[in-house]
């Protein structure tokens, strides 16, 4: 149960999601950095690290930074490990939001392979399948919005979630469009991913309140604890943040105790992997809030975290990226949603999706290995 191989293969999706704003000068092209870990028995575990701007920055943490401190460790280390992983981010590492959880991904995965269990019964099934919503990108005018969440409604999907880009006027206008194509019954979320000011913030949830929306989400930066409490306070719609806070669950903490949020936050990409997320769920657990599982924008590790929300108790859906095509990618197979809106968990070992390997070397443009008996990294390409 010693990890004795460290591999990456740094995948190019090609891939074209948001618009020059959003970019603001910088390439984008939401590359993949695919992990394998493989231990002394011959198991595997499996994972999906983001390098939506740079996958060979994400490369480079892997293999430099967390690779050496994972080969040669035990499995069931994950605490240890994440623990030494809190050490290193202390001490001018600064990880990106989306690293190291990954790795810890990878570990459960292969914990659960070894036990011959499905990832969420290996952590305590509280459950086996959620109602998706689906979860729209950007778009440049009303109709755009209007036309996405009328597509997946007509689908089944029991919810739909906008993200609009901006200006806050516009935003207000998109989302009565919505309500009004939609109709009174339909969920609805808004998640601008903006930075309002507070008096547009309040505003902007009025509306949302006077639409029956389900929850207001991130309307001003995550480490705006301030504004946050003061919008809480003055809003009777649940507002949701979070997803994008360092500090793990001791970030998250922060905004429970000064009533900072109504609706947590987490995913296993940007969250500390399996590990912390569940710490966070259960955080907010203790203290009577939903912890709503974010996407990672990656739909296997949206398995994963499929997994972690049929293991608790206080998540009410499953947030399906769209159009979810496009996010597939490296999978052999579509996500197990059934025509009701409802995705199943995979009663396979483990998070119980196929990666479609040909695909991988046909987009690899980067491949590294570690080993335990040689820690230098050998490179293909």
């Amino acid at each position: 149960m010693i990890i004795t191989k460290f591999e990456t293969w740094k995948l190019e999706r090609k891939a074209d999601f948001f618009d020059n704003t959003r970019k603001s000068g910088s390439p984008m092209p939401w590359d993949i950095v695919l992990i394998k870990l493989t231990d002394d028995e011959g198991a595997e575990g499996i994972a999906m690290a983001l390098g939506a701007r740079s996958g060979n920055i994400t490369e480079s943490y892997l293999q430099e930074i967390i690779a050496p401190v994972v080969l040669g460790r035990n499995i069931t280390d994950r605490e240890a490990i994440i623990q030494q992983f809190y050490t290193i981010d202390r001490h001018l590492t600064f990880f990106p939001n989306y690293l190291p959880g990954p790795v810890d991904v990878a570990l459960w995965d292969m914990a659960a392979k070894k036990a011959n269990l499905p990832l969420f019964r290996y952590l305590g099934a509280y459950r086996s399948s959620l109602p998706v919503y689906a979860s729209g990108l950007f778009h440049p005018d009303i109709p755009d919005y209007v036309k996405e969440a009328v597509r997946y409604k007509e689908m089944g999907i029991p919810a739909y979630k906008s993200h609009p880009g901006g200006p806050f006027e516009k935003d207000i206008h998109i989302a009565r469009a919505i309500r009004e194509a939609v109709g009174d019954d339909y969920i609805l979320m808004c998640d601008p991913v903006a930075e309002y000011t507070l008096d547009q913030a309040i505003k902007m949830g009025r509306v949302l309140e006077n639409l029956n929306y389900r929850w207001f989400e991130e309307p001003f930066r995550d480490y705006e604890i301030e504004k946050y409490a003061r919008l809480c306070e003055a809003l009777d719609i649940p507002v949701a943040n979070t997803e994008t806070t360092r500090g793990d669950q001791r970030g998250v903490a922060q905004f429970i105790l000064q009533r900072a949020t109504d609706i947590v936050r987490a995913d296993v990409s940007w969250k500390w992997g399996v590990t912390g997320t569940l710490k966070i769920a259960h955080l907010a657990e203790a203290h009577g809030l939903q912890c709503e599982i974010h996407t990672t924008t990656m739909a296997y590790m949206d398995m994963a975290n499929l997994h972690v929300s049929c293991a608790i108790s206080n998540c009410e859906f499953f947030e399906l990226f769209v159009p979810q095509e496009q996010f597939q990618f490296p999978m052999k197979e579509a996500l197990p949603i059934d025509q009701n809106g409802i995705i199943h968990v995979p009663e396979r070992p483990g998070i119980g999706m196929e990666i479609d390997w040909e695909l991988v070397e046909t987009c690899c443009t980067s491949y590294k290995v570690r080993t335990l008996n040689q820690m230098k990294i050998q490179t293909k390409f």
